[in-house]
C-alpha cells in the first residue's frame, strides 16, 4: 500500500472515530432513547476497573454513622460534635437525619430534575457547554472532554451563588425547575452553614455554644456564608450491562462539604472503606454528607475526603441530587494556621478553584489525583 493510500485510510478512520465519539457526547439518555441492548465500547471499563457485582460483593452494605441535627442544636451538642468529628475522621461520610428541610421542597427538586431529563434532547442540549464555570451546564460522563472511557451518567449543573445573578440563565423548561431549585438551594445552603459551624467547632476553630457569637467566630463564618454552591442533578439510566461500567468512577469531591440526596429506591452509591468497596444503605428522609478535598486541606488532613463511586442498575434508572459547597470561588484554600504545628506540620499547598479548573481541563480526573497534586512532598514546598 502506498504511503498516500495509508495516510488516506488513517484519515478516514480518524474521521469515523470522531463521528462515533461525537454521538456519545450527546449523553446516555440520548443513546437509550434511540434503543440500546448492548453497552457501547466507549463505556466499557478495563477489566481491573470494573465493579464486582457478584452476590457476595453485593451483600457488602454499609450503614454510615448517623448525625442527628436536632441533637447538634440541642443541649447535648458537645456529644454530637464528638460523633461528627469521629465520622469525618473515620469515614469521611455520614448520614444526616432530622435535617429540617421540608419534604415538599425535596420532592419538588427531585420531580423538577426528573422532568428535565425527560425533555427532548433538542431542549436539553441547549445547555451543553464546555465552560466549567458556566452558570448552567448539561453534560455526560465525568469529564467528557478528557475521559477515555465514558461513565453511564448524564447531569445538569446549576451554579447557585449569587442566586439573583445566575437564576435567569437556568433552564426555563420544565416550568417549575427554577422555583424548585431556588427553594432547594436556599434550604440546603442554610443546612450547610449549620454543619460548617459545627465542623469548625469540632476542629477547635471557633468556641462552643456560649461563645459562638464572638466577633472572631463571625468573621470566620462570614466567608462560608459568601461561599460557592453548585446543585448537580445526576441521571443514571438503566444499563444493559452494568457489570462493565460505572455511573461515576472512583473520585473525591473537590469542595468543602457535599450534601447528597440519594435515590431511596435504587441503591448505587459506594464508598471505599477499610480497603473495600461497600454500598451505602440510604435512610429515608436523610442526606448523605461527605468531606470534600477543600475540607481535607483546611483541616490539614484531620478530616479526609474519601473515594466513592456509583453503580448502575440493569432494570431501574436512578436520580440523585448533590449540593456542593465551599468557600467563594476567588478564595484561596489553605490549612487553618491553628491546625499546623510541630507535631502536625503543614501537609498541603494553597489552592483555589481556578487551579482546579485548569487541572480538570488538562487531566483525566482519577481517584484523588487533584488533591495529591496539592500535597506537600517535602519541607519548603509551596
Amino acid at each position: 500500500m502506498s504511503p498516500a493510500l495509508v495516510l488516506e485510510v488513517q484519515t478516514i478512520c480518524k474521521e469515523d472515530e470522531l463521528v462515533e465519539n461525537h454521538k456519545y457526547h450527546k449523553g446516555v439518555k440520548h443513546l437509550c432513547e434511540r434503543g440500546l441492548t448492548k453497552l457501547p465500547r466507549k463505556y466499557i471499563l478495563p477489566a481491573l476497573e470494573r465493579p464486582l457485582l457478584s452476590k457476595k460483593d453485593g451483600a457488602t452494605n454499609l450503614k454510615l454513622p448517623i448525625i442527628d441535627l436536632a441533637q447538634l442544636q440541642g443541649p447535648d451538642r458537645i456529644h454530637a460534635l464528638e460523633s461528627l468529628s469521629r465520622a469525618c475522621e473515620e469515614y469521611g461520610f455520614f448520614q444526616l437525619i432530622n435535617h429540617g428541610i421540608a419534604s415538599e421542597s425535596v420532592l419538588d427538586m427531585i420531580q423538577a430534575a426528573r422532568k428535565f431529563f425527560e425533555l427532548p434532547f433538542e431542549e436539553r442540549s441547549k445547555y451543553m457547554s464546555k465552560d466549567q464555570s458556566a452558570p448552567v451546564r448539561y453534560g455526560t460522563s465525568f469529564n467528557q472532554n478528557k475521559d477515555r472511557v465514558f461513565c453511564w451518567r448524564d447531569f445538569i449543573k446549576l451554579n447557585c451563588h449569587p442566586l439573583s445573578d445566575v437564576l435567569p440563565y437556568w433552564p426555563s423548561s420544565p416550568a417549575e425547575l427554577r422555583q424548585a431549585v431556588a427553594n432547594y438551594s436556599k434550604e440546603t445552603k442554610s443546612l450547610y452553614l449549620m454543619l460548617a459551624k459545627a465542623i469548625l467547632e469540632s476542629l477547635g476553630l471557633v468556641e462552643t455554644e456560649k461563645n459562638i457569637d464572638e466577633n472572631d467566630s463571625r468573621d470566620l463564618l462570614k466567608e462560608f456564608e459568601d461561599g460557592s454552591q453548585l446543585i448537580v442533578a445526576n441521571c443514571y439510566p438503566s444499563c444493559p450491562e452494568p457489570d462493565l461500567t460505572l455511573g461515576m468512577p472512583p473520585h473525591s469531591d473537590y469542595g468543602f462539604l457535599t450534601l447528597l440526596l440519594p435515590d431511596e429506591k435504587v441503591k448505587g452509591l459506594q464508598i471505599q472503606h477499610e480497603g473495600r468497596w461497600v454500598t451505602v444503605e440510604p435512610i429515608p428522609n436523610s442526606f448523605v454528607v461527605n468531606v470534600g478535598d477543600h475540607l481535607e486541606i483546611f483541616s490539614n488532613g484531620k478530616y479526609r475526603s474519601v473515594l466513592h463511586r456509583v453503580l448502575v442498575n440493569p432494570l431501574k434508572s436512578r436520580i440523585s441530587i448533590a449540593s456542593l459547597h465551599s468557600l467563594p470561588f476567588n478564595s484561596m484554600i489553605r490549612p487553618s494556621p491553628k491546625l499546623v504545628n510541630d507535631a502536625n506540620p503543614r501537609q498541603y499547598k494553597d489552592t483555589d478553584f481556578a487551579t482546579f479548573i485548569q487541572y480538570m481541563a488538562s487531566h483525566e480526573h482519577k481517584n484523588k489525583n487533584f488533591l495529591e497534586s496539592r500535597r506537600l512532598t517535602q519541607q519548603g514546598d509551596a
